[in-house]
């Protein structure tokens, strides 16, 4: 049984009992109030001159008598109901307590099991020491400066609904800035994002990365703006023909929109990299990703080194959530993009 019919059952048996002691309270009262009048009709029996009124008042002691004898019986029918519900409440507690342990069980087993994970693939990448004087020849063919694209849209929003696209821009600026290598990154962002000026910045800045931000939709598309500002579906293969026929200098498209592994998938048939969200992914867990992605790319690491790194850090800040980025690659030799300034 699930636990939302365990909490069901102990919510049922807490009405059933709070149902039973109003009813409870009502029959002691009354069994006062007939107690009492029964007492004050013996009295004036007592009192009476007259047979007759003697007579009357004798029959409203019994009858009263009567009532405070069923009143009392009910109230002991009560008690045994409250006692039984008590039990029964008790044992749906127990039994909810116990599916709430196994539940947490096994979230820790995943949990523990996906840490491991991360740990295994960031242990198995330490491997690329061993290629020291290859990678620095390959670092010595990297250009000086990288160029990073930031494409926002979130159309059709407003305050209550709005996509935080700035504060992510920010905070990867931020971190790009707090890079060891922050004088090889070039930060650029467009903002309210139309098909053409998708082409207009990769002519005008020749980017290195194209990163989009916004919305994407389980039909593969990806949501930009139209000239109304109204929501622009771009199909999988509109997309991935403006990366192809991009810039030349073009290495990693990010998609950092929901349902956009697909996309990134075929990419790169075109393009060495390109990381895509295979569900749903949430405002702030996207932010950080993407911020500690662009830091680590800052630092000299290779994009699927940082891509780790992000998937590490969301693993901490938002358990679960680890697994919707998705990183595809042409070759098994991960690209680093930043060239140091001794290499």
């Amino acid at each position: 049984m699930s636990i939302s019919l365990y909490r069901s059952q102990v919510a049922q048996h807490q009405r059933t009992i709070a149902r039973l002691q109003g009813e409870k309270v009502k029959k002691v009262k009354a069994a006062a109030d007939a107690g009492k009048k029964s007492a004050d009709a013996s009295v004036a029996a007592n009192k009476a001159s007259s047979a007759s009124t003697v007579k009357s008042k004798l029959r409203d002691v019994e009858r009263y008598s009567g009532q405070q004898t069923k009143a009392l019986s009910d109230v002991s029918q009560l008690e045994k109901k409250i006692f039984e519900a008590q039990t029964r409440l008790a044992q749906s507690e127990q039994r909810l307590a116990e599916a709430l342990k196994r539940d947490q069980k096994r979230a820790d087993a995943a949990q523990e099991q996906r840490l491991r994970q991360i740990n295994d693939g960031l242990s198995r990448h330490d491997v690329l020491h061993d290629q020291a004087a290859r990678e620095i020849e390959k670092l010595k063919a990297l250009p000086e400066k990288i160029t990073v694209v930031f494409f926002a849209a979130d159309p059709g929003s407003d305050h209550s609904n709005r996509l935080l696209l700035d504060e992510e821009a920010r905070l990867i600026g931020e971190k790009i800035r707090a890079s060891e290598h922050r004088a090889a990154l070039e930060f650029h962002t467009r903002w309210a994002v139309r098909p053409m000026d998708v082409f207009q910045a990769t002519n005008e800045l020749k980017p290195t990365i194209v990163h989009f931000s916004g919305h994407g939709t389980s039909a593969d598309t990806l949501v930009l703006q139209d000239d109304q500002g109204n929501a622009k579906h771009v199909a999988l293969e509109g997309i991935v023909s403006a990366m192809a026929i991009g810039s030349e200098a073009l290495k990693l498209v990010f998609f950092n929109t929901c349902h956009s592994h697909n996309q990134a998938e075929a990419c790169i048939r075109h393009i060495p990299a390109a990381i895509g969200m295979n569900r749903d992914v949430g405002d702030l867990p996207a932010r950080f990703f993407a911020a500690q992605f662009y830091s680590a790319i800052g630092f000299g690491h290779s994009i699927n080194r940082a891509f780790s790194q992000a998937k590490a850090l969301v693993a901490m800040e938002f358990p679960g959530e680890e697994d919707i980025p998705e990183l595809y690659e042409q070759d098994d030799e991960s690209l680093v993009l930043v060239r140091p300034p001794e290499a």
